[in-house]
Parts: C-alpha cells; sequence; structure tokens
C-alpha cells in the first residue's frame, strides 16, 4: 500500500512546491521556457538582446523585422521593471549581449503608481546592466499610448520625460520616442495600430516602431 501512496505524495509535493515557486516568482513559467529553449538550441554568440514586456513579446515577426541584426527576443508576460530587474541574468547577462534593448514600464503603472517611480526603477536597472557591462549600448524605448491606458496618460509622460532627461546624460544610451508617432494629427491616440484588446499592437504598430529603433541598432 505504501508503494502506491509515497509515489503519489511525490507527486503532489513537487506540484505543491512548483505553485509556491510561481507565486514566489512571477513569470517563472516563462523564464523557464526561455532556458528551455536555450538547452535545445543554443542561442546566438553576442547578440541583440530585445527584453521587457508583451509589446516585445507579441513582435512575433522581429528577426524578419530587423534583417542584418542578430536579434532575440525575451519579451515575456505582462511584466514590469521589478521583474526584469529579478530576471536580469536570465533575460540578458547569460547572453553576454553586444546590444540591450528594453520596452517596459507601463504595466507598472496604475492609480496609485507615479511616473517617478518607473523612472527610479528604470534607473535601477539601468545601473544594473552598466555594472556587468559597463561598454554595452542600451536603447530605452519609451512607453507608448494606448487607448486602455488613456487614464494613466499623465504619469506615463512624466516617467517618459524622466528617462528621456536621465538617458542624455549617459554615454552608450538611446531614448527611443514612440509614444509621440502613435498619435493622431489631433494628438488623440490612434485606434487603428491596436488589436481589439486596445492595449497591444498590430502590424500597423509594429511597422511604426521598426524604423525607429533600427536606426540605432548595432550591425553583425
Amino acid at each position: 500500500m505504501m508503494k502506491k501512496i509515497l509515489p503519489l505524495l511525490l507527486c503532489c509535493c513537487t506540484i505543491l512546491a512548483t505553485a509556491q515557486v510561481s507565486v514566489a516568482q512571477p513569470f517563472f513559467n516563462e523564464i523557464q521556457k526561455f532556458r528551455q529553449q536555450d538547452s535545445i538550441s543554443a542561442p546566438p554568440a553576442n547578440p541583440i538582446v530585445f527584453t521587457g514586456s508583451s509589446s516585445f513579446r507579441m513582435w512575433k515577426t522581429m528577426k524578419e523585422d530587423f534583417p542584418g541584426y542578430t536579434v532575440i527576443n525575451r519579451g515575456f508576460g505582462g511584466s514590469g521593471l521589478p521583474h526584469v530587474i529579478q530576471y536580469a541574468e536570465d533575460l540578458i547577462f547569460k547572453y553576454n549581449p553586444k546590444q540591450v534593448v528594453i520596452y517596459c514600464g507601463e504595466n507598472d503603472l496604475g492609480p496609485d503608481v507615479k511616473g517617478e517611480y518607473i523612472s527610479g526603477k528604470f534607473k535601477e536597472l539601468f545601473t544594473l546592466i552598466r555594472s556587468r557591462l559597463p561598454e554595452v549600448p542600451i536603447v530605452y524605448v519609451s512607453m507608448k499610448p494606448s487607448p486602455r491606458r488613456e487614464k494613466v496618460l499623465t504619469e506615463m509622460k512624466k516617467g517618459n520625460k524622466q528617462i528621456k532627461k536621465f538617458l542624455r546624460r549617459q554615454k552608450k544610451a538611446v531614448y527611443v520616442d514612440v509614444f509621440t508617432p502613435m498619435l493622431a494629427a489631433d494628438g488623440s491616440i490612434r485606434k487603428d495600430i491596436f488589436l481589439d484588446d486596445n492595449l497591444h499592437m498590430n502590424a500597423a504598430g509594429y511597422k511604426i516602431w521598426q524604423p525607429l529603433i533600427e536606426k540605432h541598432l548595432l550591425k553583425n
């Protein structure tokens, strides 16, 4: 009887342990998938790492959109800047990248979250990357305006402005403004460049982003 019960208990304990890790470490399963992908197929040497939230994760044509560049997409979930900081080893450092491109921050915004928090967390991430990769260029793609997040646009603008100001004082660092090009002539948010969720972009949205980012990328 015990021989039958013991494997079941071990299985239950494993499931419980995995669940506890997932709660303690948000996006743990997605990070695990990246690890599995790398174990099955070795990542390219010294790539340009794109990392951050779902606006990168959902960019399915990224490699095709940047021909002539060795890019690796490590966007994940609805992540925020604290999560990129938490998983920086898996997302950035393990690849020994020649350049890092970041899109993150808008998921951190909320009713009680100010632009200062976003810029502060970005500075923390920037400092972390610089401590390990002092000569690697860093590109920050500004937080984008979306119909679903109109209520937090004021704080988003503040965060973008503060990050832009910070990066102006840094070496080998670039701020890419995608916020302005995504607005209509009257200053409203273009709705034709978003999916039905009014949050994530369709192909037309990424078509705006592509040339703005490409001009700052390092060629092979």
